[in-house]
């Protein structure tokens, strides 16, 4: 049995999956993720990152056990560990001798790595898993450009006191329609993007759907069937509600 302990605010509840501390120190809040033996995995990342979030949803889906080590990424300390990520950028792993950056990379290396007998998020037959990568790839190119510039004027601009530029939600939005009426069409061929099951292909969305999802732009999920029952299941998923227990307790 884990915990996730937070002493500097007294809190504490079960956790399958790893301890997780935080402590102060030369960060504002140090998290470790530390199993029963210590882990030789490590993810440096932020928790308000997005793409560290994409990151350890697929962690927390495959039940790796990992530390987590996070980075003031406005700070630059990342840039002080050029081995780390080449272009200082969010998330880094780390197991052994391997360093990979770029979350979706990550992602697509725990998937193949530590898949779980009858819970695979990847195919083994090459023309299906060639549909899936296309999937994850239109995430990449087509859906995160404009949720990612929706997320900064309507969640973080908020959060630093900035004012939200109305025109550029307005163009964002006109560009995210486009992509969701694709997703919709899709949906009505298969139960996930990538086909018939639960893939890396729906698991990269749901970082940016948490945080759309509290925002106006929800409507634009709601108003189509398929793809309001898609991402309703897909963030009813244990590994990102482990995720988002943790992002809350922290933030609580």
């Amino acid at each position: 049995m884990y915990l996730f302990r937070l002493p500097a605010l007294q809190t504490s509840y079960p956790m399958p999956s790893g301890h997780i501390y935080a402590k102060r120190g030369r960060l504002a809040a140090t998290l470790r993720l530390l199993p029963a033996v210590m882990a030789v995995r490590k993810l440096y990342g932020a928790l308000d990152s997005p793409s560290t979030m994409r990151a350890l949803a697929s962690l927390f889906e495959h039940d790796v056990e990992f530390e987590l080590i996070p980075v003031d990424f406005q700070a630059g300390e990342l840039k002080k560990m050029p081995s780390l990520s080449p272009f200082g950028e969010l998330p880094v792993f780390q197991e052994g001798d391997l360093t990979l950056f770029e979350s979706r990379t990550i992602m697509r290396y725990i998937s193949h790595e530590y898949g779980k007998r009858g819970e695979e998020q990847v195919y083994e037959i090459p023309k299906l898993q060639g549909i899936a990568a296309a999937w994850i790839d239109v995430e990449d190119h087509q859906f995160d450009p404009p949720a990612s510039k929706l997320i900064w004027e309507l969640v973080f601009k908020p959060q630093k006191g900035l004012p939200t530029d109305e025109g550029v939600v307005e163009e964002e939005e006109a560009k995210l329609v486009k992509v969701l009426d694709v997703y919709e069409e899709r949906l009505s061929n298969s139960v996930f993007l990538g086909g018939d099951k639960f893939t890396s292909a729906d698991l990269t969305h749901i970082p940016s759907l948490y945080l759309l999802m509290k925002t106006p732009v929800k409507r634009l999920f709601e108003e189509r069937p398929r793809v309001r029952a898609w991402y309703r299941g897909v963030m009813s998923r244990p590994g990102w509600e482990k995720m988002v227990e943790m992002v809350e307790k922290v933030r609580a």
